[in-house]
């Protein structure tokens, strides 16, 4: 499974599902944006994971299943269950990684390391190429294997470990490719790093370059992404379409950090938990929802604008949180999203964000200059020729 391919189907309501393995990490990168690090422990009950994983059936099953954390290989035998388990109802499966286990020595700043990581970043035994064997199992076992590349990460594991780590992958046999984040599409470094691996994998690797957000440890630092919508414009919300299994095993229909570790979860976009639900029920929540149908085909402020109390308070995402309690609201989505009208609704919005494949939602969510990057094969790039990088 291609990069592309995972990423043009992010419209598609309950077409994905993202698993939070768990929150630790042996990184310490100072933009992550779940707050993990080598002392911070939390993550779903891993029978409660595989239950809920096992309910899937060949009818009724998310296309792709993305494993992530903090590490999810930390929990390698844990994913290479997760995905075969997924495989077997007909899902394929992606994994994002931070590298850990390709540091050939000890990170600068001496980051402190979890009990069972070695110094060097992998477990007790390495494998060919220096991935442990637990880990290279796990990896291939998946459809698609992604690293974190970027200038916090690589204070912690080097470009060239990266790279090496990624050659070994693709030997045998399994699609990647790099999560790359910057400051913008005018970032220095994004072109020099996005030059880098053109050179390195010849143009056979792409890549999803996305802005550093302001949540968790970069929430200090990081500029907003973003003005808010103008209500009387739509602006649908893609990221209510896939389910998220937070690192307490509740069910969300959003994936906005923020959102993810809130507790209560806004009713509006819970979807049940791992211990209680099966695949089937949270799907069944997320595809009837009459709101998160209009969140998904005209976004929060216009929902609030036309049947709303009142203002929403602060940024896009806060207005969505602050529609769970509006009646109004709930009313007025059941009277234009309900039923079969509401089902062709969704579809609808969700064939129109896709209309532009994956190049169209990274231009919408992601990094919009380096939108052509996320399809492998050469790429023209404003502003990052070789006279442009130097």
């Amino acid at each position: 499974m291609e990069l592309a391919e995972l990423v043009a189907r992010r419209p598609f309501p309950a077409g994905g599902l993202l698993i939070g393995l768990t929150r630790r990490c042996p990184l310490s990168c100072g933009h992550c944006s779940t707050g993990s690090g080598p002392l911070t422990r939390q993550e779903p009950d891993p029978g409660q994971l595989e239950r809920f994983v096992a309910s899937f059936t060949e009818e009724n099953r998310p296309d792709v299943v993305m494993l992530t954390g903090g590490e999810p290989l930390l929990m390698p035998a844990l994913a290479e269950r997760l995905s075969t388990l997924a495989r077997s109802a007909g899902s394929r499966t992606a994994l994002l990684s931070g590298m850990f286990f390709a540091r050939s020595g000890r990170p600068r700043g001496g980051a402190a390391t979890p009990r069972g990581v070695t110094a060097g970043g992998g477990l007790r035994r390495r494998g060919s190429a220096g991935i442990p064997p637990a880990i290279l199992r796990a990896i291939r076992s998946v459809d698609h294997f992604s690293a974190s590349l970027d200038v916090h990460h690589e204070r912690e594991v080097s470009r060239a470990d990266v790279f090496r780590a990624l050659h070994r992958v693709r030997e045998e046999g399994v699609a990647v490719s790099l999560h790359l984040t910057g400051t913008g599409g005018s970032d220095p470094y994004l072109a020099g790093l996005t030059r880098a691996v053109r050179e390195e994998f010849g143009g056979e690797v792409p890549c999803l370059v996305n802005e550093v957000r302001p949540f968790g440890r970069a929430a200090s630092w990081a500029r907003a992404a973003r003005t808010g919508p103008d209500p009387a414009e739509a602006s649908p919300c893609s990221m209510a379409a896939w389910p998220v299994v937070a690192f307490d095993g509740r069910v969300l229909a959003c994936c906005n950090q923020d959102t993810v570790d809130r507790r209560p979860v806004p009713a509006h976009l819970d979807l049940g938990h791992i211990a209680e639900d099966t695949w089937g029920t949270v799907r069944r929540r997320a595809l009837e929802s009459p709101v998160l149908r209009m969140l998904r085909t005209v976004g929060p402020a216009h929902l609030a604008a036309r049947y709303g109390s009142g203002p929403l308070p602060g940024s896009y995402c806060d207005g969505c949180r602050a529609l769970g309690g509006d009646e109004a609201v709930a009313a007025g989505a059941r009277a234009v999203a309900g039923g079969a009208a509401g089902a062709l609704l969704d579809l609808t919005a969700a064939m129109r964000g896709s209309r532009e494949g994956a190049q169209g939602v990274v231009r919408r969510h992601g990094c919009a200059a380096y939108a052509p990057l996320v399809v492998s094969g050469p790429a023209e790039l404003p502003g990052t020729g070789p006279e442009d990088v130097r």
